[in-house]
């Protein structure tokens, strides 16, 4: 497994591994993460900037903030 990018100063944590063809995006925020595979023939890497954009990273921290709240909920 090969780090390909590694990007702090966000709202969270971003790495991007290239593993057995695909590119793995790890997202994490506190004790969550998030992690998605992304086959290499189907993306180049310099297009991997394009998916980390505003939209996906604001829907993943949604995502984040509800996976707390489920969390919470369960140790009540």
């Amino acid at each position: 497994m090969r780090v390909v990018k590694e990007i702090t100063g966000k709202s969270c944590k971003i790495t991007v591994f290239s593993w057995n063809g695909k590119y793995l995006i790890k997202l994490e925020s506190g004790p969550f993460e998030q992690t998605f595979k992304v086959s290499e023939l189907d993306v180049m890497e310099p297009e991997l900037d394009d998916i980390l954009n505003e939209t996906f990273l604001g829907e993943a921290i949604k995502r984040f903030d509800e996976m707390a709240q489920s969390l919470r909920s369960a140790l009540n």
